[in-house]
């Protein structure tokens, strides 16, 4: 009768698990779909806005910066609405946000911009309250990383589809089509039951953010995945913009190929996220998988100012290997910070910290726009990327074992 029983739970805790982790993927391909669909056609989007191709770099840290802001309020909404709820309202702000991306107007961009970075803020936080609730701990990293492969999933399919889609119908009519995507999403979480924590009584929106910052910056590991976190996210998603660009300006790449290209790099991401976050559960060591994502990256973009002199299925293993790396830090980072967070306060903690991750993503693609009207090539912009990377790699290096001895 016991084994029954414990058969009979264990059943529908990976029911309830797979619930959960099939509807936080859904929500995650189609939110970073959402803020990064103008990168794989920047060219014809730039040209139909009346701005030159690399502006698109501004587009991201705009929408990011408002990510900051949504993640900073991804608390209080958790609290207030429950995690199926905010989820839900992101979902009805990714679509207004694609509309208005698909007018081609400045002024309504920055607006849609806006709406869709600040939605994309607070997706990650409630994804993970909602996941927190029913994912056993020895399982955290590889769950963690298998939702967060969702995000480079999403860049290949708009990588690949979006190019194919704006020569044949349109880039603006596709973005219209896409709006229907998160909007059927929506209703279908209104139609089912997934597991998650209740709202909870309000918090005074100050005194809880006060005490989501205390609890980061006075915890060591907290703090140092705190500041990985800036300095990885500033160069993954300088990545994920420029790649297009990089392969078509300086290595004369047509630009369908160069979108499959970097579609493929981001297809390496995916796998990276899974890959990394089953090494970090058997070796029992986070801080050692990001510590060698870091300087295995730096290394690498250290060779892309000499891109254009390799042969062309060195620069696909060269851009791959990043997206291997790079692009397979998130879920095993995330599965750091939730180690120390109640049950409860899995989304308040997660969107605290998330916030210097958004702070990455603002400097990140701005700087090297700007970086780049000074060096005069994506390829050697890169290599001043690395030096961040490597840095990041090597204060990951160095913390972990005094983290492992004790906080």
């Amino acid at each position: 009768m016991g084994q029954k029983l414990f058969e009979q739970n264990s059943r529908s805790v990976a029911d309830s698990l797979g619930k959960a982790l099939i509807l936080t993927v859904l929500v995650q391909l189609l939110a970073t779909s959402t803020a990064l669909v103008l990168p794989p056609i920047a060219p014809r989007v730039a040209a139909d806005f009346g701005v030159e191709a690399y502006v698109v770099g501004y587009q991201v840290s705009l929408l990011f910066t408002a990510g900051a802001f949504g993640s900073v309020l991804s608390g209080a909404l958790i609290r207030s609405w429950g995690a199926v709820r905010t989820e839900q309202f992101g979902l009805g702000m990714f679509a207004l946000g694609l509309l208005g991306l698909a007018t081609a107007n400045i002024s309504v961009g920055v607006i849609a911009s806006l709406l869709i970075g600040f939605a994309y803020g607070f997706q990650n936080p409630a994804s993970s309250q909602i996941l927190s609730v029913v994912t056993p701990p020895a399982r955290r990293n590889v769950v963690f990383s298998i939702k967060q492969a969702a995000a480079p999933l999403g860049v290949v399919l708009v990588s690949i589809s979006l190019p194919l889609l704006d020569s044949v119908i349109g880039w603006r009519t596709a973005f219209v089509l896409l709006a229907l995507l998160p909007s059927a999403l929506l209703v279908i979480l209104a139609g089912h039951e997934v597991p998650h924590t209740p709202p909870q009584n309000a918090v005074p929106l100050l005194r809880g953010l006060l005490k989501e910052q205390r609890l980061i910056w006075r915890r060591g590991d907290l703090r140092v995945l705190t500041i990985i976190g800036f300095l990885y996210s500033s160069v993954q998603l300088t990545l994920s913009t420029f790649a297009v660009l990089m392969l078509t300006a300086d290595c004369g790449w047509k630009l369908i190929p160069a979108a499959s290209a970097a579609a493929g790099v981001q297809a390496f991401g995916v796998l990276g996220r899974v890959c990394w976050g089953v090494v970090a559960d058997r070796l029992g060591s986070g801080f050692g998988v990001l510590a060698i994502v870091g300087l295995g990256s730096g290394t690498v973009l250290l060779a892309m100012p000499w891109m254009a002199a390799f042969p062309a299925f060195v620069q696909i293993g060269l851009l791959s290997f990043l997206g291997f790396c790079l692009n397979g830090w998130n879920g095993v980072a995330m599965a750091e910070v939730l180690r120390h967070a109640a049950p409860a306060d899995v989304g308040s903690v997660m969107g605290s910290s998330l916030v210097y991750v958004f702070a990455g993503v603002m400097v990140g693609p701005a700087s090297f726009a700007l970086l780049y009207e000074i060096v005069g090539s994506y390829g050697g912009t890169f290599a001043f990327a690395s030096v961040v990377l490597l840095i990041g790699g090597s204060f990951a290096l160095l913390v972990r074992p005094k983290l492992k001895g004790g906080r």
